[in-house]
C-alpha cells in the first residue's frame, strides 16, 4: 500500500495532518473532525450493476446521496455501493477510509474519478490518508497538483 504522506512529500504537495479518533460516517466526522478547516467530503466507491465499472464519486459531505441521479451522471443504468471486498481489491482500504488517495493503490487504474464541482473548486478540501484515524487538509492548488501528478481519469460534475 502506498504511504500517502510520503507520496505527497515526494511530490512537493503541501498538506496539514489532523489526527483524530476513528470515524466511519459523515455524521461521525462532523462530530470528531468538525474543527478541521475546509470542505468535508463524502467519498463513495460505486460499481455499475452490469460490467465491472468502478467509480469514486466525491461530493460535499452535506450532499444527499441519490444513486439514481449519480447513475445518470456516470452513464450507467443502475449503480450500487462497492462491497467491502471491492474496496480492498480496488483501493486497499477498509470501509470508512475511502478517499481520493485510495487511487494511489489502484494498480489497474480502472477506477474512474468523478468530483462534484463544489469539491473541485473548493479553497480547502479534506481527505483521509487511507486510514480513518487522520485527515489531510489540502488547499485547492495542492489538491489540483495531486490530480496532475497521479493523473487519474476524472470528470467534474455539476449536481
Amino acid at each position: 500500500m502506498v504511504d500517502v504522506e510520503h507520496f505527497l512529500k515526494e511530490n512537493n504537495i503541501a498538506y496539514k495532518l489532523h489526527e483524530h479518533t476513528a470515524v466511519f460516517t459523515v455524521e461521525e466526522a462532523r462530530k470528531y473532525c468538525g474543527h478541521i478547516p475546509g470542505m468535508h467530503l463524502k467519498n463513495l466507491l460505486l460499481k455499475g450493476i452490469k460490467g465491472n465499472n468502478f467509480y469514486l464519486v466525491i461530493l460535499p459531505g452535506s450532499h444527499k446521496t441519490d444513486l439514481k441521479m449519480l447513475a445518470e451522471k456516470l452513464g450507467e443504468k443502475k449503480i450500487s455501493f462497492a462491497s467491502q471486498e471491492n474496496l480492498m481489491k480496488k483501493m486497499r482500504v477498509d470501509p470508512g477510509s475511502v478517499s481520493v488517495f485510495g487511487l494511489l493503490n489502484n494498480e489497474e487504474k480502472d477506477v474512474q474519478l468523478f468530483l462534484g464541482r463544489e469539491v473541485y473548486e473548493s479553497d480547502i478540501v479534506t481527505f483521509h490518508p487511507n486510514r480513518n484515524t487522520a485527515t489531510l487538509e489540502l488547499d485547492r492548488v495542492d489538491f489540483h497538483k495531486f490530480l496532475e501528478v497521479e493523473k487519474p481519469s476524472f470528470k467534474v460534475i455539476t449536481l
